[in-house]
Parts: C-alpha cells; structure tokens; sequence
C-alpha cells in the first residue's frame, strides 16, 4: 500500500512539474510588447503618395473615415475647421470608404475635387480603403486590434467615426459618428 501510496505522489509531482513548465514556455513565447506602433504603418494620399503615419509624430492625430454621400458628410466643415484652428497640435487624416451603404463611389480623383470644391478640405486625405472586414486596410486594423494599438476592439460604426491618437501614437479615445469634430469633447482634449 506505501509503494501505491508514494507512486501516486509521484505522478501527483510529476504532472504538476509538467504543467509549470509548459506554462512557463507559453508565457515566454509571448511578445514582451504586443502593442504595434501607429508609426510603423504606411497608407498612400488620395494622390497615390505613400505616407508613414511616422510623419505625423509629435501631434495628435484624428482619423475619420470619410464618404461624400452620407448624412453626417457636412462634418467635412468642422473637420476642415478643427485642423485649420489647431494645425499647431493636430493633424486630421481622411480616409473615404465605401464600407457603409455605398455612401462613397466616386473615384479618388472624384473624392479629392468633391471635398476641395465643395468643402474647402485641405486636411490630408488617403485613398479609398476598406475600414471593416477581411480586407480592411492596415491602420484600420490597428484602430480596431486591442493588441495592437493597447485597448480598443470597435471598428468604425458609420461614417466619420472618429479615433484620436496622442503625440506619441497612443490611441487615446473613439468617438461616435455623430460626434460633431469640434465638440468639446474633442477639443478639450486637443488643447
């Protein structure tokens, strides 16, 4: 009965050292950093130049997904204003999407003289990209990934959702689509 007894207490250890010590390799496999820099992606201008988000170091960043025939597309004013009224600390980054409704099929030469002509738009725009599913384009991935950019795991709503980024490419808060770009919300964090 001792041996039965022992020999039990044996696998008892034995199965317990085991589990430690795969619980350890799994704990080292993981990255002692899982948050991706912001910095470290690139996307093209509505003009096909490509653009690091490197760049835009050193300020806040607002990133809007974007669409010419959506019902919040007059948010292209307080978008334009906001950049314009805070350019020292803030740079707004457009992003046309055709994700939600179709509400952007223009071309991005179409997207550039709409937003120019009827909106005065001088804040950076990118060419259109997907902003949800598979294909979702790399920054929006990054937006939406809690192991990316540290916390969040929303992807765009609708049109004009809108992510603020801080100065050192922490993602800082999302905001709803409604959201209007110059709520205090947003500008009281800018200041």
């Amino acid at each position: 009965m001792e041996i039965k007894y022992l020999f039990t207490i044996g696998c008892i250890i034995l199965i317990a050292m085991v589990s430690i010590i795969i619980a350890k390799s799994k704990e080292d496999q993981k990255p002692t950093d899982p948050i991706t820099s912001f910095y470290d992606i690139d996307a093209h201008s509505i003009f096909g130049e490509k653009i690091s988000m490197e760049s835009y170091k050193g300020k806040k960043i607002l990133v809007v997904n974007v669409a010419s025939r959506c019902g919040l597309t007059n948010q292209y004013i307080e978008l334009e204003k906001l950049y314009k009224q805070y350019s020292d600390k803030i740079v707004v980054l457009g992003f046309p999407s055709n994700d939600f409704l179709k509400q952007e099929p223009e071309s991005n030469k179409e997207i550039a003289s709409f937003c120019s002509t009827n909106y005065s738009v001088t804040f950076p725009l990118f060419e259109k990209i997907r902003v949800k599913g598979r294909k979702k384009h790399a920054i929006y991935k990054w937006l939406s990934d809690s192991k990316q950019n540290g916390w969040n795991t929303n992807g765009p709503s609708w049109n004009f959702t809108k992510y603020l980024i801080d100065e050192n490419g922490k993602l800082i808060r999302r905001f709803s689509p409604r959201l209007t770009p110059m709520s205090s919300e947003i500008v009281d964090l800018i200041k």
